[in-house]
């Protein structure tokens, strides 16, 4: 007799949160930068220069997602490396830890149950999704870097390309690659709530719009993607 056929592998399957909007009520990069000013880690020009990047980006206006990044870094170039981290973890621990959506959290906690591997994919600087990681619970962040130099100081300059858009599936496939292998996994669920990240939620099996954006709305409805109204 023949031997009988090997089963395929079962993939391993993810599911993917964006952060702002989705895991937490607002936008962390709008909010930090509020936090900074009040603070005064900003100055007046470098506030209106953030705000005036901030209505062209929600007003679908051409912008650079590496300059908010940049501007914020610059300002805060006189402080050392430690000292800008705990800024950061500052700021989550004062203003994003009051904003955490408990359904978000249950998500999380769902979709591992299930078996899936869970994974926070966001623009935001990769220190803070580090701090919400240890909220939601998921098993990986892929956020933002900034760019440091060989002393460990950082450049001002994000390193690489900043996790939104059309950029977070590439970022999802480069690290599910490199964790599990080339075709050995693949995007069972993603969670989104912006038009930017129409893009992850069109790679998963299953893609839902949290409260969304009446762009996303309605590539929503079009799409045929579940809407969940999360609070």
């Amino acid at each position: 007799m023949g031997e009988a056929p090997k089963e395929d592998k079962k993939r391993v399957q993810l599911a993917v949160f964006d952060y702002d909007g989705t895991c937490i009520d607002g936008q962390s990069g709008a909010l930090f930068s509020l936090y900074l000013f009040r603070h005064n880690y900003l100055g007046v020009a470098t506030g209106l220069r953030l705000g005036w990047w901030g209505a062209r980006y929600k007003l679908h206006l051409p912008y650079r997602q590496d300059e908010a990044r940049e501007v914020i870094f610059s300002a805060l170039s006189r402080y050392s490396p430690e000292e800008i981290r705990q800024i950061m973890v500052d700021f989550h621990n004062e203003v994003l830890i009051k904003r955490y959506r408990k359904e978000a959290i249950a998500e999380v906690a769902k979709r591992k149950r299930e078996g899936c591997v869970t994974v926070l994919v966001s623009a935001t600087f990769e220190v803070i999704a580090l701090c919400a990681q240890e909220v939601l619970g998921t098993d990986a962040v892929i956020a933002t870097k900034m760019e440091v130099d060989p002393e460990g100081n950082y450049t001002g300059r994000v390193e690489g390309d900043v996790t939104q858009g059309s950029e977070k599936p590439r970022a999802v496939k480069e690290w599910a690659d490199g964790a599990f292998g080339p075709g050995n996994w693949e995007v069972a669920y993603a969670y989104g709530d912006h038009f930017s990240d129409y893009a992850m939620l069109k790679t998963a099996k299953h893609g839902y719009a949290v409260t969304p954006g009446q762009t996303l709305e309605r590539a929503a409805k079009r799409e045929g993607f579940p809407i969940l109204e999360w609070k």
